[in-house]
């Protein structure tokens, strides 16, 4: 197992210009992590391709491994020229994992308003078929690409796993985080217990939960059944992160845990807490 950091939980500073990119790197080998994951927030790798050389410079001065590529998608299935068109968006997408030289790349799939399971499974089809050909297209590559459960429509275990399954590629599989289970109200323990033999890549992510009855107000988001979250420092909050670590552990995994952190703390501080914390309960369970 290697611990290290997304760069999505340092990117109030980048984007605010407090940090670089290179300076955020340099930060997480200084705290300690082992590798990083590159998310472009605050920075573009399309638009500006000689950050790659940069990221994979200071990566290696740092001594960090670059363990993942993630992107945003969203594939329309009622639009043959749109679908045609974010298909080989993503494959460009690839191109940049290559060349960043990392060997997984998570890529979204689909945002829907109306999140029913009868709409994912009329176009569970034609998304299967999309992370199909992205998968084909990174298997020259080595790389194994993935969908995160995140953002409402595939968020949920069985979601996922239906997707995985339909899809059929060895390269294809989750990056699971252990939080964004709490958006679509499952509880994390039993999600992690069902999709850890499917990860790729594991985002440890911890919330603050509330009933829908207890609104807090300003900072708190709903699920999808209109309870209330705010994210939290990893091991803070009300995820029982221990044992979803027991399970991970248990499990045999051994491959990157990535701290990702998005709560309403300074991002620097409940990075640094987030990775300490990740670190000690791993060592003790």
């Amino acid at each position: 197992m290697k611990l290290g950091v997304s760069t999505y939980s340092l990117s109030r500073a980048i984007q605010s210009g407090e940090m670089t990119l290179a300076e955020a790197i340099r930060w997480i080998a200084d705290e300690g992590g082992e590798h990083v994951e590159i998310v472009p927030f605050g920075f573009n790798l399309t638009e500006n391709p000689g950050l790659i050389e940069t990221i994979r410079r200071e990566a290696e001065d740092a001594g960090l491994e670059l363990s993942n590529y993630a992107v945003g998608a969203n594939v329309p299935t009622d639009d043959e020229a749109g679908f045609e068109a974010e298909i080989a968006r993503l494959m460009k997408e690839v191109d940049i994992a290559n060349a960043l030289g990392v060997k997984r790349m998570r890529h979204d799939v689909a945002w829907r308003e109306d999140t029913s399971v009868g709409l994912f499974l009329r176009e569970l089809p034609k998304l299967a078929e999309a992370c199909r050909r992205v998968a084909d297209y990174a298997a020259q590559f080595g790389i194994t690409t993935s969908v995160e459960n995140h953002g409402y429509y595939i968020q949920a275990s069985d979601r996922v796993l239906a997707l995985i399954g339909a899809v059929d590629r060895p390269n294809f599989r989750l990056t699971l985080d252990v939080g964004n289970f709490m958006c679509a109200d499952e509880e994390s323990v039993a999600a992690v217990k069902k999709t850890i033999s499917s990860a790729s890549m594991v985002h440890l992510k911890d919330f603050y939960l509330r009933p829908a009855s207890q609104d807090p107000g300003e900072g708190w988001f709903p699920t999808l059944s209109g309870n209330r979250l705010r994210g939290a420092i990893v091991g803070q909050g009300d995820i029982d992160m221990r044992e979803v670590l027991r399970v991970v552990k248990g499990s045999g995994y051994d491959g990157y845990l990535s701290v990702e952190f998005e709560g309403m703390e300074e991002c620097r501080q409940g990075t640094r807490i987030g990775l300490a914390n990740a670190r000690r309960i791993w060592d003790e369970v």
